[in-house]
């Protein structure tokens, strides 16, 4: 999905991706970030501490099933369509223990991979058209499907990268505050 990490310069900084819209290039741009932090914060995480609940904190491994997860739901609504049987399964399993980091970082990098090719496939005027979402089917937009995948998107990547860096630091201080 990246295009080469320049040191210290975000996605949104790097003048790539000229050939998508401002809207689609800022949403694309936020998986960016999000993949970038989610590798050096949470990528060499154990088994036990993707799974570590810090001091009452959800676990990694949640914020980033979530992202993946979540990114699939929004843009089947973009799509204008409703969620199937396995997206809500896996909805559920969202918070579910025991998950191998290997597996968990494999799922979230998947998922961006696959969100980034499904946002190009969204067209420049299509931003206005309706959508619904849920199962009460609340209105919203394509544009406004869009912007949500990168704000929740980033919110999850910084909650997942929060806690990542209070698993090291437990790490480093040998404290137990795993519950």
């Amino acid at each position: 999905m990246g295009q080469g990490i320049s040191q210290g310069v975000e996605p949104w900084l790097r003048g790539t991706l000229a050939e998508v819209d401002a809207v689609r290039r800022q949403v694309l741009h936020a998986l960016e970030l999000a993949e970038e932090d989610v590798a050096r914060w949470c990528g060499l995480l154990t088994d036990a501490e993707m799974n570590a609940r810090p001091f009452g904190l959800a676990p990694v491994a949640f914020h980033l099933r979530h992202i993946a997860r979540s990114l699939d739901r929004l843009l089947t609504y973009a799509e204008s369509r409703q969620l199937s049987g396995a997206q809500m399964d896996a909805l559920r399993s969202e918070l579910a223990p025991g998950a191998e980091a290997a597996e968990v970082i494999a799922e979230v990098r998947a998922g961006l991979g696959e969100a980034a090719r499904r946002v190009r496939q969204i067209t420049l005027g299509s931003y206005e058209e309706p959508r619904a979402v849920g199962r009460a089917m609340l209105p919203s937009t394509v544009g406004g499907l869009l912007v949500h995948c990168a704000e929740h998107t980033q919110r999850h990547a910084g909650q997942a990268v929060t806690t990542a860096k209070v698993v090291h630091a437990l790490r480093e201080t040998a404290i137990d505050a795993y519950v």
